[in-house]
Protein backbone atom coordinates (compact mmCIF):
# COMPACT_ATOMS: atom_id res chain seq x y z
CA UNK A 1 0.00 0.00 0.00
CA UNK A 2 3.54 2.07 -0.16
CA UNK A 3 2.59 5.79 -1.44
CA UNK A 4 -1.25 4.65 -2.91
CA UNK A 5 -4.06 7.01 -2.93
CA UNK A 6 -7.20 5.93 -0.22
CA UNK A 7 -10.04 7.67 -0.01
CA UNK A 8 -11.86 6.64 3.21
CA UNK A 9 -15.83 8.34 3.31
CA UNK A 10 -16.63 9.06 7.27
CA UNK A 11 -13.23 8.37 7.86
CA UNK A 12 -12.85 10.53 10.68
CA UNK A 13 -15.08 8.28 13.40
CA UNK A 14 -15.40 5.27 14.53
CA UNK A 15 -14.64 1.89 12.37
CA UNK A 16 -13.91 5.03 9.20
CA UNK A 17 -11.66 6.45 11.95
CA UNK A 18 -9.65 2.81 12.42
CA UNK A 19 -9.52 1.89 8.66
CA UNK A 20 -7.68 5.57 8.41
CA UNK A 21 -5.53 4.57 10.47
CA UNK A 22 -4.33 1.19 9.04
CA UNK A 23 -3.69 2.10 5.86
CA UNK A 24 -1.64 5.00 7.31
CA UNK A 25 0.40 2.92 9.16
CA UNK A 26 1.05 0.85 6.00
CA UNK A 27 2.49 4.09 4.02
CA UNK A 28 -0.85 4.66 2.11
CA UNK A 29 -1.48 8.36 1.25
CA UNK A 30 -5.36 8.89 3.22
CA UNK A 31 -7.97 11.29 2.23
CA UNK A 32 -10.65 11.11 5.17
CA UNK A 33 -14.11 12.31 3.98
CA UNK A 34 -16.34 13.55 6.40
CA UNK A 35 -19.67 15.61 6.86
CA UNK A 36 -18.32 16.76 10.08
CA UNK A 37 -16.14 19.47 10.13
CA UNK A 38 -15.04 20.27 13.50
CA UNK A 39 -14.58 16.36 14.34
CA UNK A 40 -12.20 16.03 11.13
CA UNK A 41 -10.31 18.71 11.97
CA UNK A 42 -9.47 17.89 14.97
CA UNK A 43 -8.65 13.98 13.95
CA UNK A 44 -6.65 15.47 10.66
CA UNK A 45 -4.53 17.49 13.57
CA UNK A 46 -3.63 14.59 15.96
CA UNK A 47 -2.81 12.48 13.00
CA UNK A 48 -0.84 14.92 11.44
CA UNK A 49 1.43 14.85 14.46
CA UNK A 50 2.75 11.04 13.04
CA UNK A 51 1.96 10.84 9.38
CA UNK A 52 2.16 13.65 6.91
CA UNK A 53 0.84 11.85 4.40
CA UNK A 54 -2.80 12.33 5.37
CA UNK A 55 -5.28 14.83 4.28
CA UNK A 56 -9.13 16.15 5.38
CA UNK A 57 -11.81 16.70 3.38
CA UNK A 58 -15.84 17.58 4.30
CA UNK A 59 -18.18 15.89 1.78
CA UNK A 60 -21.91 15.15 2.09
CA UNK A 61 -21.67 12.06 0.35
CA UNK A 62 -25.26 12.20 -0.87
CA UNK A 63 -24.87 15.20 -2.84
CA UNK A 64 -23.36 14.11 -5.90
CA UNK A 65 -21.89 17.68 -7.09
CA UNK A 66 -20.11 18.02 -4.05
CA UNK A 67 -18.92 14.50 -4.23
CA UNK A 68 -17.61 15.26 -7.81
CA UNK A 69 -15.68 18.49 -7.03
CA UNK A 70 -14.55 17.26 -3.83
CA UNK A 71 -12.68 13.77 -6.11
CA UNK A 72 -11.49 16.61 -8.61
CA UNK A 73 -9.51 18.34 -5.61
CA UNK A 74 -7.70 14.62 -4.83
CA UNK A 75 -4.09 15.39 -6.51
CA UNK A 76 -3.43 11.74 -7.30
CA UNK A 77 -4.78 8.87 -9.10
CA UNK A 78 -6.89 6.82 -6.41
CA UNK A 79 -6.11 3.45 -6.16
CA UNK A 80 -8.65 2.70 -3.40
CA UNK A 81 -11.73 4.40 -2.07
CA UNK A 82 -13.62 2.35 0.89
CA UNK A 83 -17.02 3.45 1.04
CA UNK A 84 -17.75 3.03 4.77
CA UNK A 85 -20.11 6.69 5.25
CA UNK A 86 -23.25 5.49 6.79
CA UNK A 87 -26.01 6.61 8.97
CA UNK A 88 -28.59 3.77 11.06
CA UNK A 89 -32.11 3.74 12.38
CA UNK A 90 -33.63 1.60 14.65
CA UNK A 91 -37.77 1.06 13.91
CA UNK A 92 -39.88 -1.65 11.99
CA UNK A 93 -41.70 -0.08 8.77
CA UNK A 94 -44.48 1.03 10.76
CA UNK A 95 -42.24 3.32 12.79
CA UNK A 96 -40.42 4.81 9.57
CA UNK A 97 -41.56 7.85 8.29
CA UNK A 98 -40.49 8.81 4.74
CA UNK A 99 -38.11 11.59 5.85
CA UNK A 100 -36.08 8.31 7.91
CA UNK A 101 -36.56 6.32 4.73
CA UNK A 102 -35.33 9.24 2.07
CA UNK A 103 -32.31 9.90 4.68
CA UNK A 104 -30.67 6.93 4.85
CA UNK A 105 -31.59 5.80 1.30
CA UNK A 106 -29.29 9.32 0.46
CA UNK A 107 -26.55 8.49 2.83
CA UNK A 108 -25.81 4.80 2.85
CA UNK A 109 -27.38 4.01 -0.57
CA UNK A 110 -26.86 7.01 -3.09
CA UNK A 111 -23.33 7.97 -0.92
CA UNK A 112 -21.51 4.51 -2.34
CA UNK A 113 -23.65 5.04 -5.56
CA UNK A 114 -22.13 9.12 -5.58
CA UNK A 115 -18.66 7.97 -4.74
CA UNK A 116 -18.01 5.08 -6.85
CA UNK A 117 -18.93 6.79 -9.55
CA UNK A 118 -16.98 9.47 -9.39
CA UNK A 119 -13.47 7.27 -9.12
CA UNK A 120 -14.65 4.25 -11.55
CA UNK A 121 -13.80 6.43 -14.60
CA UNK A 122 -9.86 7.31 -13.43
CA UNK A 123 -9.50 3.38 -12.54
CA UNK A 124 -10.92 1.99 -15.60
CA UNK A 125 -7.75 0.21 -17.01
CA UNK A 126 -5.21 0.88 -14.57
CA UNK A 127 -7.23 -0.59 -11.90
CA UNK A 128 -7.91 0.11 -8.57
CA UNK A 129 -10.39 -1.42 -5.79
CA UNK A 130 -13.41 -0.15 -4.11
CA UNK A 131 -14.58 -1.83 -0.65
CA UNK A 132 -18.02 -1.08 0.45
CA UNK A 133 -19.39 -1.46 3.95
CA UNK A 134 -22.30 -3.36 3.86
CA UNK A 135 -23.87 -5.35 7.34
CA UNK A 136 -25.42 -8.71 8.45
CA UNK A 137 -28.60 -7.22 7.85
CA UNK A 138 -27.78 -7.36 4.08
CA UNK A 139 -28.01 -11.40 4.52
CA UNK A 140 -30.42 -11.70 7.38
CA UNK A 141 -33.16 -10.04 9.59
CA UNK A 142 -32.92 -9.02 12.68
CA UNK A 143 -35.92 -6.96 14.57
CA UNK A 144 -35.98 -3.04 13.96
CA UNK A 145 -33.96 -2.13 11.44
CA UNK A 146 -36.39 -1.69 8.62
CA UNK A 147 -34.55 1.12 6.88
CA UNK A 148 -31.10 0.15 7.69
CA UNK A 149 -31.74 -3.07 6.45
CA UNK A 150 -33.03 -1.94 2.63
CA UNK A 151 -30.37 0.62 2.28
CA UNK A 152 -27.51 -2.88 3.42
CA UNK A 153 -29.03 -4.75 1.06
CA UNK A 154 -29.14 -2.47 -1.74
CA UNK A 155 -25.10 -2.28 -0.61
CA UNK A 156 -24.34 -5.88 -1.28
CA UNK A 157 -25.76 -6.08 -4.46
CA UNK A 158 -23.92 -2.73 -5.91
CA UNK A 159 -20.96 -4.49 -4.82
CA UNK A 160 -21.86 -7.32 -6.64
CA UNK A 161 -22.72 -5.34 -9.83
CA UNK A 162 -19.97 -3.09 -9.85
CA UNK A 163 -17.64 -5.87 -9.98
CA UNK A 164 -19.53 -8.01 -12.66
CA UNK A 165 -19.50 -4.73 -14.83
CA UNK A 166 -15.77 -3.50 -14.36
CA UNK A 167 -13.78 -7.02 -13.88
CA UNK A 168 -12.37 -6.32 -16.96
CA UNK A 169 -10.90 -3.14 -16.26
CA UNK A 170 -8.73 -4.31 -13.35
CA UNK A 171 -11.06 -2.98 -10.69
CA UNK A 172 -11.90 -4.75 -7.78
CA UNK A 173 -15.43 -4.74 -5.83
CA UNK A 174 -15.82 -6.17 -2.53
CA UNK A 175 -17.84 -5.62 0.85
CA UNK A 176 -17.35 -6.08 4.54
CA UNK A 177 -20.52 -7.42 6.28
CA UNK A 178 -19.62 -6.35 10.33
CA UNK A 179 -21.83 -7.29 13.17
CA UNK A 180 -21.95 -5.39 16.63
CA UNK A 181 -18.84 -3.69 16.23
CA UNK A 182 -18.27 -1.49 19.62
CA UNK A 183 -18.11 2.16 18.47
CA UNK A 184 -19.04 5.97 19.81
CA UNK A 185 -22.42 5.25 18.28
CA UNK A 186 -23.27 2.22 20.59
CA UNK A 187 -22.35 4.17 23.60
CA UNK A 188 -24.92 7.06 21.96
CA UNK A 189 -27.37 4.89 21.43
CA UNK A 190 -27.17 2.94 24.70
CA UNK A 191 -26.85 6.48 26.59
CA UNK A 192 -30.01 7.68 25.18
CA UNK A 193 -32.56 4.94 24.80
CA UNK A 194 -31.23 3.02 28.28
CA UNK A 195 -30.19 5.38 30.55
CA UNK A 196 -28.58 3.80 34.05
CA UNK A 197 -29.11 0.19 31.67
CA UNK A 198 -26.27 1.01 29.79
CA UNK A 199 -24.11 -1.71 30.88
CA UNK A 200 -26.89 -4.55 30.79
CA UNK A 201 -28.18 -4.00 27.60
CA UNK A 202 -24.68 -3.54 26.51
CA UNK A 203 -23.36 -6.96 27.44
CA UNK A 204 -26.79 -8.32 26.27
CA UNK A 205 -26.44 -6.99 22.43
CA UNK A 206 -22.67 -8.26 22.97
CA UNK A 207 -23.79 -12.06 23.39
CA UNK A 208 -25.91 -11.98 20.15
CA UNK A 209 -22.47 -12.42 18.57
CA UNK A 210 -22.23 -16.80 19.20
CA UNK A 211 -18.66 -15.49 20.25
CA UNK A 212 -19.84 -13.63 22.77
CA UNK A 213 -18.47 -10.10 21.89
CA UNK A 214 -18.61 -7.10 19.92
CA UNK A 215 -16.11 -6.55 17.88
CA UNK A 216 -13.63 -3.66 17.46
CA UNK A 217 -12.97 -1.37 14.75
CA UNK A 218 -9.38 -1.78 14.50
CA UNK A 219 -10.85 -5.77 13.64
CA UNK A 220 -12.98 -4.69 10.80
CA UNK A 221 -9.76 -2.31 9.75
CA UNK A 222 -7.86 -5.42 9.59
CA UNK A 223 -9.86 -7.24 7.41
CA UNK A 224 -10.46 -3.98 5.01
CA UNK A 225 -6.72 -3.65 4.44
CA UNK A 226 -6.54 -7.23 3.46
CA UNK A 227 -8.70 -6.94 1.23
CA UNK A 228 -7.96 -3.62 -0.50
CA UNK A 229 -4.34 -4.95 -0.78
CA UNK A 230 -2.27 -6.69 -3.63
CA UNK A 231 -2.44 -9.70 -1.19
CA UNK A 232 -6.09 -10.13 -2.01
CA UNK A 233 -5.58 -9.48 -5.62
CA UNK A 234 -7.68 -12.76 -6.79
CA UNK A 235 -10.16 -11.44 -4.71
CA UNK A 236 -13.49 -9.42 -6.10
CA UNK A 237 -17.41 -9.91 -5.85
CA UNK A 238 -17.35 -11.16 -2.65
CA UNK A 239 -19.25 -10.71 0.92
CA UNK A 240 -16.82 -11.15 3.81
CA UNK A 241 -18.71 -11.30 7.60
CA UNK A 242 -16.93 -9.88 10.01
CA UNK A 243 -19.76 -10.87 12.88
CA UNK A 244 -18.36 -13.31 15.05
CA UNK A 245 -20.47 -16.08 13.46
CA UNK A 246 -23.75 -14.49 13.76
CA UNK A 247 -24.46 -15.20 10.45
CA UNK A 248 -22.72 -19.01 10.24
CA UNK A 249 -23.71 -20.10 13.45
CA UNK A 250 -26.42 -18.18 14.90
CA UNK A 251 -28.69 -18.59 11.54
Amino acid sequence: MQNKTVVVTGGASGIGLAITKKFLSQGAIVYMLDLNVALGESVLGKLKETYDHVGFISCDVSDQDQVNEVFGKIPNPIDVLVNNAGVSHVGNIEKTTTADFDRLFNINVKGIYNCARAVIPGMKGRGGVILNMASIVSSVGIPDRFAYSMTKGAVLSMTYSIACDYVDEGIRCNCLSPARIHTPFVDDFLAKNYPGKEKEVYDKLAKTQPIGRMGTPDEVAEAAYFICSDQAAFITGTNFPVDGGFVSIKN
